[in-house]
């Protein structure tokens, strides 16, 4: 047998019993000798460096530092999902989802794991790359930590696509965590305080060895890409499960809403026998065809809910009301708690929201109050026990200044929240502006964090947004914690943001109600910040999906003359405040006014591709037919009762050579 040979065949048994002991739970040698076939690999590996593979098994024990985590922007976004609590939310659901599909629909049901989400990207079944899920539409590349989780495959096993992403959890079994906080304790150092977090922090570890170290492990669940030839949820987990990924035994397939319902009640009892946190159930549509034809809204897929477990309470002392201010001016008042453990996780502060909450309730200092963690991630206090409350308790008065700059708040009529006005003397308004507009999601300057955009306010080198492209290096290099190296990637940072495609500097702007899906919605209709700023209430009102509320913000943000002054020197400093000519060239207004609907399997081009192709050239895309519908574009398998409705209302029905021939036609 020759070196190569001899090489190869250690690291093909090496996985197999790295699967057989990680995935399988069924180890066949013992650790000694799994250490010996490694020990034996690294010596082989090491005298013949030109048979390196980045994904030996040699390789998990880490070793590798990373001082910066590259951004990546994930192929496939990486949504969120939307909660129920309730058998009516997801009867309400189900409703909703047999309006929009045909056919019988059954459910795969998935335990929804605490962990930190990250999407596995393999090609010719190899790893090549690990992200977070960071904002969901870009994330950080932790690949050489991931490497070293051993329920990660490196290499996959049978018959596999040739591309594809699987999402899921590292997660850190409760064993795992009480025994790393029982070596920190004893070596006098704080304990972790909960898997998930502690879990999280593990992907962003410089010294991947450390990571190694850490008993993580990997649990997926959804598979993402183009062409996979599965046809539902149910068998995509089967399939993954062959292909050598840890993918979980509890998920069962059903087929109503009461089956969702059993499997809700029987793990919300049996998930503390889990070795992991788990705090509800993901139901899907196990269809796939279903699931495009149901799409996903701004933010979560139509076809998929978040059961929550109950949420558990707890009870403790409330000793002290304080309140914070937002970068708009929004003051939020915050409760002060005595420390108590919650959900795995000690709660010292719970949202209070706003002066009629406070009312309502009836909070006071002093009372012992209720507290709930269910699905949100801040605590909420959600009752007073009224029979431990003191004689001599009097009412909470709310503020009536500032707490940071002593102005007297507002408060307009039909709004819960009370504002500062004073937005440019406030220094958290003024903090949080910039810090809104250097956010991942909006200008992504690196480099820049929240913490030196506070000292570089402070220090009065800016006092806007617009400032920061006029910082120098010899500026910031006196500031605390700032070395050469760290003020050279800030100015750096700042320069490349002027590459950002304007509609996330509109985001960045930070106007009120302008969310990322209302900015995209206003860029592509303007395609230039003038024409914006030129537009009234009325003319923004008729934008796609622009209701009265977002359209008065937008006019009543650049009718300020300091934000007009500001916009101008973005202008001069080079920020994108317009769609670029590469963009605008690849789109057209050709299926303007007009409305499609996109349903069965295609051929040519993928479901999503059409959809851009609709939405690149002016046209709309709708998950359901109406009297407003222009066309629809049959795929194979159309459902009848699309087809009956169809007709009903007279719509056009278009194949999709059709719908390819009048887009080439037009342009």
């Amino acid at each position: 047998m020759s070196t190569k040979q001899q090489i190869d065949q250690l690291r093909e048994e090496l996985r197999q019993h790295n699967y057989n002991y990680y995935v399988l739970d069924t180890p066949t040698i013992s650790d000694y000798e799994f250490d010996m076939m490694l020990k034996e690999l690294q010596q082989l590996e090491e005298k013949h460096p030109e048979y390196y593979d980045a994904n030996s098994p040699t390789l998990r024990v880490g070793g590798e530092v990373t001082k910066n985590f590259e951004t990546v922007v994930h192929e496939q976004r990486m949504y969120s999902l939307d909660n129920s609590y309730s058998k009516d939310d997801l009867l309400g659901w189900e409703t909703r989802i047999k309006k929009l599909v045909d056919g019988e629909v059954n459910y795969t049901c998935e335990l929804k794991y605490d962990g930190a989400s990250i999407s596995l990207t393999y090609e010719k079944g190899e790893l090549v790359r690990a992200v977070t899920r960071g904002d969901g539409i870009q994330g950080d590349n932790v690949t050489t930590n991931v490497k070293t989780i051993k329920s990660v495959p490196l290499k996959l096993k049978g018959d596999f696509p040739d591309k594809f992403d699987i999402r899921g959890e590292i997660v850190l079994p409760y064993e795992g965590f009480a025994k790393m906080n029982q070596e920190r304790i004893a070596a006098g150092e704080e304990p972790y305080a909960n898997p998930r977090n502690t879990a999280s922090g593990s992907l962003k570890l410089q010294d991947s060895s450390e990571t190694a170290r850490r008993p993580l492990d990997c649990l997926l669940y959804n598979l993402a890409g183009d062409r996979l030839g599965i046809v539902s949820q149910y068998e995509s987990l089967e399939k993954a499960r062959d292909w050598g990924f840890k993918v979980p035994e509890e998920s069962r397939l059903v087929h109503s809403i009461d089956e969702v319902l059993d499997f809700v009640n029987f793990w919300d009892e049996k998930r503390h026998d889990l070795p992991y946190e788990t705090d509800g159930v993901v139901v899907k549509v196990n269809n796939i065809q279903q699931q495009e034809e149901l799409g996903f809204t701004a933010k979560a897929p139509r076809w998929a809910m978040a059961y929550k477990f109950k949420a558990e309470q707890v009870v403790t002392k409330l000793n002290e009301i304080t309140y914070q201010v937002g970068r708009t001016g929004a003051i939020t008042p915050v409760a002060n708690l005595e420390p108590v453990q919650l959900a795995g996780t000690t709660v010292k502060r719970a949202s209070l929201h706003n002066a009629d909450q406070i009312e309502k309730l009836d909070i006071r200092i002093d009372d012992t109050v209720f507290v709930e963690k269910g699905g949100e991630i801040i605590p909420k206090i959600v009752g007073v026990d009224f029979e431990k409350r003191s004689e001599n308790s009097t009412p909470t008065e709310y503020i009536s200044s500032c707490p940071e700059c002593k102005t007297t708040l507002t408060r307009k009529e039909g709004e819960a929240q009370h504002y500062c006005p004073n937005e440019l003397g406030c220094p958290p308004q003024v903090i949080g502006r910039i810090q809104h507009y250097i956010s991942r999601k909006a200008m992504d300057i690196e480099g820049l964090g929240g913490e030196t955009v506070a000292l570089l306010v402070k220090e009065g080198l800016v006092a806007n947004y617009a400032d920061l492209y006029e910082i120098t290096k010899e500026q910031v290099i006196p500031l605390e914690r700032m070395a050469e190296k760290s003020a050279d990637n800030l100015v750096a940072g700042i320069a490349k943001s002027k590459e950002i495609p304007f509609e996330r500097v509109l985001f960045g702007l930070g106007i009120r109600y302008v969310g990322e899906t209302v900015a995209k919605k206003l860029v592509k209709h303007y395609k230039v910040v003038d024409a914006i700023i030129a537009a009234t209430e009325e003319e923004l009102v008729s934008v796609d999906e622009i209701g009265v509320k977002i359209a008065q913000s937008v006019r009543e943000f650049f009718d300020e003359e300091r934000n007009r002054e500001l916009i101008t020197r973005l202008k001069g400093y080079g920020i994108q405040l317009q769609v670029s000519a590469d963009k605008l060239a690849s789109q057209t207004d050709i299926l303007q006014g007009q409305t499609f609907v996109v349903s069965g399997v295609f051929e040519k081009v993928s479901r999503t591709e059409l959809k851009k192709m609709i939405e690149d050239n002016g046209g709309k895309v709708s998950s359901s037919i109406s009297s407003k519908t222009s066309y629809i574009v049959a795929g194979a398998n159309m459902g009848p009762s699309k087809l009956e409705k169809a007709a009903k209302l007279g719509t056009s029905i278009i194949s999709e050579d059709d719908f390819l021939n009048l887009i080439a036609n037009e342009n």
